[in-house]
């Protein structure tokens, strides 16, 4: 029996007192967290040295840290705006400070991408697991108190339990422990405002140890405001977006690129004519591409490790719209066109001939069959006979009369539980979850929070689960590319972790176990600016998360590589030939000099021009259009704060070029630009009146950028 506590110390207190004083900590990645209980935790441990504690997560949710001078005042109400009064984890400031207390330990399996590349404890402790195999391993690890943010809602039954956002793990991990004869403990703690997903994420009553539901514990949801989308990573995903198939499946991630694919699609849908035009534009020739790029018909069904905002706005405008069912006879009936989700004599005939209409209904078929909406919920059993609609009927499925009348009380349905998308985890900005929370019953329907077990992978069913997969396209991101096509993702050459594997590899492996399926890994050909510029095309890379034999389709700004079964000198031509032109000849003699290259080899004239300044070109009347807005599906920035922060980051870049800068900051003094119109602006970062130097300069660069963008007028 579940029981509820009002304050996360009585939590600490029964966990103590049921697995002793080695605590091992097991809390879900992202949004999942359960805030105050982990720090009621740490703060247990940090003062009673008896007490061991070892906190097994991943992806921890900080606050942008504080800018510092002009950015301050930007920055600052923002970020409070955003953010309100969510409360931080109390030990990412001792991790990041390396001062954990010694009976202190944190591991992380994921990084935020970046966020611990410097952080020596971080570097220490840090997991490299793939994210099917984490219950595995924290099993292994001994974690004896398993920790959750939940959802909660009364039922007749009592207080029903919802997994809400991070039903990845948390499904498996509850069956490997309640068939293991380990002491442990679930805790989970409830947040108001959490989305009560339905399906498999709803876990009931009785379904944890301890329930602690305090209103006072309702601070802000950590929310990912929507990021700007830079021009490079629309041209990336125009390009992956071709590859989608209509009637096939997708998965995508979280960030600009994720945004930018599910926008592109969008485009494909709602724009054709002008999608279609861009991508000419972009590949120079008539895009080889599934369906020639065509609007979905048929539509895609998603099977994604994380459900994110962009995935929303693909269902909201009719691109996700294939429903799979898990019943393998249906299953492979809609696939083959045999039948539609239509209650009809073809979908009644298509049932009883694979077995899914038995001959004779029982009360375990009957069930079934309404389960599916294919019989009424009304019909019923009376001894030998069937009730429906009022009259009684033999019990035979195969007589017309039967037929009839199941097929008069079906006539104008669908079939029932088809989903749209099957979901590990979600997290994303505000309004995404203010959409999962207000979900009608068929929202609910549509979508199914679950494990990762199977979204990630095929195991738990592979006839049915490669069945709901068809043409399935898997688009991910990676850091560096070689030559040979091994792909690193999760860290750099030398060890350090940037973020982690994930679901990367399994969704990799997949696309080669898939009949039809895709990897398509997207890479930004290049990092850094001006002398800092470097191709993430290379040669070799110490470090690969996808090896070379898994090579299947790399995407950059600059076009498509089909890898998948090439000679190592096809590959390297192939990639050189969407590299950054700037890098392209140092590339091709690598190769040459290696041996993977004939020696007379040039690179085709139509890749010889692939210039950031060309894809603008290419890109600039979709954009005046207004169709790669850069922000496609919203921000909560205010359109002076759009403008400043663009404008704020170009004169930081410039900072970086000395020369460049002090030419600016000349034509910014002896240019005389209009205060009146300039001061909104100057106002809301407290420049209006600068009191330093700095300040002054930053000013006057400020309303020079301003007004060469047309937001000023000249005086």
């Amino acid at each position: 029996m579940t029981e509820v506590l009002n304050t996360v110390e009585e939590c600490v207190d029964r966990a103590i007192a049921k697995v002793g004083k080695k605590l091992v900590v097991m809390a879900p990645l992202g949004l999942g967290k359960p805030v105050q209980l982990i720090n009621a935790f740490y703060r247990r441990a940090a003062a009673d040295p008896s007490l061991s504690l070892h906190i097994y997560t991943a992806l921890c949710l900080e606050l942008p840290p504080p800018a510092k001078g002009v950015e301050a005042s930007l920055s600052g109400p923002i970020v409070k705006r955003l953010f309100g009064d969510y409360e931080e984890l109390d030990f990412i400031k001792p991790v990041r400070n390396d001062t954990l207390p010694a009976n202190i330990e944190v591991s992380e399996l994921y990084f935020k991408a970046g966020s611990m590349k410097s952080i020596p404890s971080a570097q220490r402790h840090y997991i490299s697991s793939n994210y099917t195999h984490i219950v595995r391993d924290m099993f292994n690890a001994g974690a004896n108190v398993l920790l959750q943010l939940v959802a909660a809602r009364e039922t007749p039954e009592g207080l029903s339990v919802s997994l809400s956002c991070n039903p990845d793990t948390a499904l498996e991990m509850g069956e490997m422990y309640r068939a293991s004869d380990r002491n442990y403990i679930t805790i989970c703690q409830v947040h108001d405002d959490l989305p009560f997903m339905e399906n498999d994420a709803e876990v009931g009553v009785n379904a944890v140890d301890l329930l602690v539901h305090n209103p006072e514990y309702n601070k802000t949801l950590f929310a990912v405001p929507n990021t700007a989308i830079p021009l490079q990573d629309y041209a990336t995903a125009l390009h992956a977006s071709t590859l989608v198939a209509d009637g096939g499946t997708l998965q995508i991630g979280i960030g600009s690129l994720g945004d930018a694919v599910a926008h592109s699609c969008i485009l494909r849908q709602h724009n054709n004519r002008q999608y279609r035009e861009a991508v000419w534009a972009l590949t120079r020739q008539k895009a080889a591409v599934v369906e020639d790029g065509g609007t979905f018909e048929k539509g895609l069904y998603v099977s994604t490790e994380m459900f994110v905002n962009g995935m929303m706005h693909l269902i909201e405008n009719g691109v996700v719209k294939r429903k799979v069912y898990d019943n393998l006879a249906l299953q492979r009936g809609l696939n083959a066109g045999i039948i539609s989700n239509r209650i009809d004599e073809a979908l009644y005939d298509y049932c009883r001939e694979q077995g899914v209409i038995p001959a004779r209904l029982d009360a375990a078929s009957l069930e079934t069959l309404c389960y599916w909406g294919i019989v009424d919920d009304t019909v019923e059993l009376q001894g030998e006979r069937l009730s429906i609609a009022g009259g009684t009927f033999a019990n035979d499925m195969d007589n017309e009369e039967v037929r009839v009348a199941v097929l008069k009380l079906g006539a104008g349905r669908e079939l029932r539980h088809g989903r749209l998308l099957h979901g590990g985890f979600f997290l994303g900005p505000r309004d995404f979850y203010d959409k999962l929370r207000n979900l009608d019953a068929a929202g609910q329907e549509q979508i199914c929070m679950t494990g990762v077990n199977r979204t990630n992978q095929l195991l738990l069913d592979y006839e049915l689960y490669s069945a709901q997969r068809q043409k399935a396209r898997f688009i991910n991101t990676g850091m560096i590319v070689t030559l040979t096509g091994a792909v690193a993702s999760d860290a750099l050459e030398d060890g350090t972790a940037i973020s982690g594997v994930g679901g990367q590899y399994n969704f990799v492996a997949m696309a080669h176990d898939l009949a039809g399926a895709r990897s398509v890994l997207c890479i930004r050909s290049t990092r850094g600016s001006g002398k800092q510029l470097q191709s993430n095309i290379v040669p070799f890379y110490g470090h690969i998360t996808i090896p070379k034999h898994l090579r299947d389709i790399i995407v950059t700004e600059y076009g498509v590589a089909d890898l998948r079964g090439q000679c190592d000198s096809e590959i390297i031509k192939r990639l050189i030939n969407i590299a950054d032109s700037r890098f392209q000849s140092e590339l091709l003699e690598f190769a040459k000099n290696h041996n993977k290259v004939e020696r007379d080899y040039r690179i085709p004239f139509e890749a010889r021009e692939n210039t950031p300044e060309r894809l603008a070109k290419v890109l600039k009347p979709l954009k005046a259009e207004g169709l790669l807005p850069d922000y496609p599906f919203g921000t909560e920035l205010t359109e002076e704060e759009i403008t400043l922060a663009a404008s704020l980051r170009k004169i930081k870049a410039l900072s970086d070029e000395p020369t460049h800068f002090v030419a600016n900051v000349f034509k910014a003094l002896f240019h005389r630009g209009d205060e009146d119109a300039a001061r909104p602006f100057l106002e809301r970062i407290h420049l209006d009146h600068p009191e330093t130097t700095r300040d002054f300069l930053v000013q006057q660069l400020l309303m020079l950028e301003l007004e060469e963008r047309g937001m000023l007028k000249v005086s």
